[in-house]
């Protein structure tokens, strides 16, 4: 009896303690990637992230485009939407309105910044092959430009990350307090959701647009998502590192879901999780 009285206190401290360390100690965050190659990345920064990629998969650019414009938001903003900067430098990629890049309430919107530094970058010769401080700079044309290749590797991760997957992107935290703390609804908003994943991935029919059809299913309380080919972990990655401002709980793709909660290992394998597509909910 002793024995047993002792198993059961011991099994209840063991599940107490679980819940302070998850509950207290684990720190709301991102991160892309896994292992030694993940990248922490705060809540802005994996939403600045995942806009980048989903404008790159719009534009059909590379990983490698993708790889310099991450060196660069890094080195310009630490990957914040700034609302300042040098002189009238702002946003991600810290460009100036005053040298042309667009006004400054265009340039505080990622999805703006992203496409006019990729318009940019493309007409860059060689840009490609070229190191990426170099591409970097021949668009930025900074005081250093040496500075950007600090970054190249951190990029690099990133846009194997957000591209390529699977399930390389996650987010984690206890979605009433985080709410809360971040001033924003828990209520569930499918259709601000699905008018961002325009703005940013194209409008499905649209000519180049990396979406092909966004459908709600489920009552309205769910919906699905489909992609040009390639694009559907950058889709399912927007999703994850947004889903705390349009209030998703849940995202599904390719056999795999992720819910929102206070634990790192938040995909989990789910093959019925999915259905033709990205649902989220």
């Amino acid at each position: 009896m002793i024995a047993l009285l002792l198993a059961v206190g011991a099994y209840a401290a063991y599940k107490a303690y679980q819940r302070y360390v998850v509950q207290v100690l684990t720190v709301p965050g991102c991160q892309a990637g896994t292992g030694q190659n993940a990248v922490p990345l705060d809540f802005g920064q994996a939403a600045d992230a995942a806009t980048i990629a989903g404008v790159a998969a719009r534009d059909h650019l590379s990983s490698r485009a993708l790889t310099i414009a991450y060196a660069t938001a890094f080195q310009e903003s630490k990957l914040e939407n700034l609302t300042y900067g040098d002189r009238d430098s702002v946003g991600i990629f810290q460009q100036r309105p005053s040298e042309g890049w667009g006004t400054t309430a265009e340039l505080e919107d990622p999805a703006y910044a992203a496409q006019a530094f990729f318009g940019a970058l493309v007409k860059v010769p060689d840009y490609l092959s070229i190191p990426v401080y170099e591409a970097a700079q021949d668009v930025q044309k900074s005081a250093d430009g040496n500075a950007y290749q600090q970054y190249a590797q951190s990029g690099a991760l990133l846009a194997a990350a957000y591209t390529t997957g699977p399930h390389a992107v996650t987010c984690w935290y206890n979605p009433a307090e985080q709410a809360s703390s971040q001033g924003v609804s828990t209520k569930l908003n499918l259709h601000g959701a699905a008018e961002e994943l325009d703005h940013v991935f194209g409008t499905p029919g649209q000519d180049g647009a990396a979406l092909t059809g966004v459908t709600r299913i489920r009552s309205g309380s769910a919906d699905l998502i489909t992609t040009t080919p390639g694009a559907g972990w950058t889709v399912a990655s927007w999703l994850v590192a947004n889903a705390l401002t349009y209030g998703i709980t849940q995202v599904s793709y390719d056999g795999h879901q992720w819910t929102a909660g206070l634990t790192e290992t938040s995909w989990q394998a789910n093959s019925a999780g999915t259905t033709g597509g990205i649902v989220a909910s």
